[in-house]
């Protein structure tokens, strides 16, 4: 993998651990030298992860709407700063420019941008890893959730299984270039629940 997106929270959350490990990830991949591509900012996570990588002197592609730069929340210091008109037009600029998908902790447009991660690739529109670093439990509940999905029949286990999860940055790295996308459709028959 030669470059991988983050998505993450423009906040910091309430646990430093968030913080630390979000600058760490940063770091690794930039002595793995392995480009950042993120959203541009210098809040929160955002701003934290750009700054681990940019520590370590590793390559590091915002990609921020204008009006996003317009509040001043653009960071100074990438190696390129890519402005789009729109959210989806970000999604989708960072979809284009990464080997893989890293999510950390976040809020809703985390939790959006993961989303639509994964079922580009259940859709087969790629065939990237998208991975969850769970940092200290964060995500447990709605790794839960799409297990209930699976019970429920309104996901394939097959799909379920697309998802990578991993503790610690190492774990996820691994995972993420062993990651072999699946062959078979989304969709789910009676015969199959």
């Amino acid at each position: 993998m030669k470059s991988i997106t983050v998505f993450c929270g423009s906040s910091f959350g309430s646990d430093d651990i968030y913080r630390e490990q979000a600058f760490l990830l940063g770091q690794t991949l930039a002595k793995q030298n392995i480009q950042l591509i993120y959203g541009g900012a210098d809040v929160g996570l955002m701003g934290t992860i750009a700054d681990g990588a940019l520590s370590e002197k590793g390559k590091v592609i915002g990609v921020l709407p204008h009006f996003l730069q317009s509040k001043e929340i653009a960071h100074k210091q990438l190696t390129e700063l890519i402005l789009v008109e729109t959210m989806h037009e970000r999604k989708t600029k960072m979809n284009d420019l990464c080997d893989g998908v890293i999510v950390l902790p976040g809020g809703y447009g985390t939790l959006e941008e993961f989303f639509e991660m994964i079922t580009w690739a259940q859709l087969g529109l790629h065939k990237k890893p998208v991975a969850i670093f769970n940092i200290n439990g964060f995500y447990d509940d709605l790794i839960k959730m799409v297990q209930t999905m699976v019970d429920k029949g309104f996901l394939k286990q097959i799909n379920r299984d697309m998802l990578l999860i991993g503790d610690t940055t190492d774990e996820l790295l691994e995972k993420m270039r062993n990651y072999q996308a699946p062959t078979v459709g989304k969709w789910i028959s009676k015969e199959e629940i």
